[in-house]
């Protein structure tokens, strides 16, 4: 509404691994030249599970950052910055916490199901429990209107949707609204004004969404307004309140079709993965020692690759004629398992070899690395400032 940024976040875990590549990091350098678009690891959220062992995540921040860069992350295109450096986070989490009902809080599909996964670690805190709270405040300080994440994440998001709803309810009515967005709208000028007006109408009476996103984008383009009239006129579009904090929408992404190595879920607990960053012989070494299709014992059985991990390897890495090579091939044991993993290989070598030539400059000289996030956090401070600047003062805590 205020600017179609992109917000996404992810928690230091380290050096990260090609299902992280597939499944995240290729989405987010596509959307990186698509819109104005915020990535932040998000050290507090570490903090939710691993409060106890709060050394392992600065080497794990740092570690992750140059995997991003190394992947394609390109800071002259997104801002990248730390979580805990903009503590302004932590101030609208708070704030929004004062007027969240607890059992928005409880019923978040991810709470029980991490409470239950999680039985190794004491995490029945307030500080688990608040963290979808500091998800939705994550999100809502930069105004984001698109927020990329898969299936399990849309509840997250949702959640966000009535945190904001909730917020401007309470806090968007204003003295004299009406006229004061009267005003605002003869801003846009004679006949983007009738526009406007009759766009409102149309939807206010008939529920014309099309009507809504067209005095919607026309608000986008008018470049005039200060911040305080945008609010009062997106506001007034969909009823008696300035908009102060905005709904996000879920930008879905394709699930990756990597697996790990077995098959399962590619995770470091699984102990099935390749890094981002590993060495060609030790990636040769994992890929010839995949399992394979369990009806093939020796060469000359044939085999079906649907029954093979390795064949979801050649799903994402092959072209379609290495497929239909591989199709029958296996079918009709007319190559060898060892033969079929090599395009594989080839592929997951040819793929890194840039990534490691990027991120060599941020190993050599590490206070690049230091640098770019230093200015990432700055500008995505600058951003969250504004933000809070317009809830203190809807909230009345502006005072001096």
């Amino acid at each position: 509404m205020f600017s179609e940024r992109v917000i996404s976040g992810m928690r230091p875990t380290g050096a990260l691994h090609l299902g992280h590549y597939h499944g995240v990091l290729k989405n987010w350098i596509r959307l990186q030249s698509e819109y104005p678009s915020y990535f932040f690891i998000a050290d507090w959220h570490a903090l939710t599970t691993h409060y106890e062992t709060p050394e392992m995540i600065e080497a794990s921040i740092w570690e992750m950052v140059i995997d991003w860069l190394a992947a394609g992350v390109d800071p002259s295109q997104a801002t990248l910055f730390i979580q805990s450096k903009v503590p302004e986070h932590a101030e609208l989490f708070l704030l929004l916490s004062m007027g969240t009902p607890l059992g928005w809080l409880e019923r978040v599909p991810t709470y029980k199901d991490q409470l239950e996964k999680l039985r190794d670690r004491d995490i029945q805190t307030y500080g688990f429990l608040g963290y979808p709270l500091l998800q939705a405040a994550d999100i809502l300080i930069y105004r984001a209107e698109h927020v990329p994440v898969g299936e399990d994440q849309v509840p997250h998001v949702e959640m966000t949707r009535e945190v904001a709803r909730r917020f401007n309810y309470l806090y968007g009515r204003e003295a004299g609204f009406e006229e004061k967005a009267l005003a605002a709208a003869k801003k846009l000028g004679g006949k983007r004004t009738k526009l406007y007006l009759e766009a409102r109408t149309a939807y206010q009476e008939r529920g014309d969404t099309q009507a809504l996103e067209q005095a919607q984008a026309l608000l986008h383009e008018a470049q005039s307004l200060s911040m305080g009239d945008r609010e009062r006129l997106f506001g007034y579009l969909e009823g008696a309140r300035k908009i102060i904090l905005v709904e996000p929408q879920a930008l879905l992404t394709t699930a990756s079709k990597l697996p790990g190595l077995d098959g399962q879920k590619m995770s470091k607990s699984y102990q099935n993965t390749i890094a981002l960053r590993e060495g060609a012989e030790s990636i040769t070494k994992k890929v010839r020692t995949m399992p394979t299709d369990p009806a093939r014992v020796r060469k000359t059985d044939p085999g079906n690759p649907v029954h093979c991990p390795v064949w979801q390897f050649h799903e994402v890495y092959s072209d379609e004629e290495t497929k239909q090579w591989v199709q029958s091939g296996c079918t009709s044991a007319g190559i060898g398992c060892l033969e079929c993993k090599e395009p594989v290989i080839q592929a997951i070598l040819k793929e890194q070899q840039p990534m490691l030539e990027r991120a060599q400059q941020y190993l050599d000289d590490p206070s690049l690395l230091r640098a770019l996030i230093a200015d990432g956090c700055d500008k995505a401070r600058k951003t969250a400032q504004e933000t809070m600047r317009d809830v203190r003062e809807a909230m009345g805590l502006d005072y001096s």
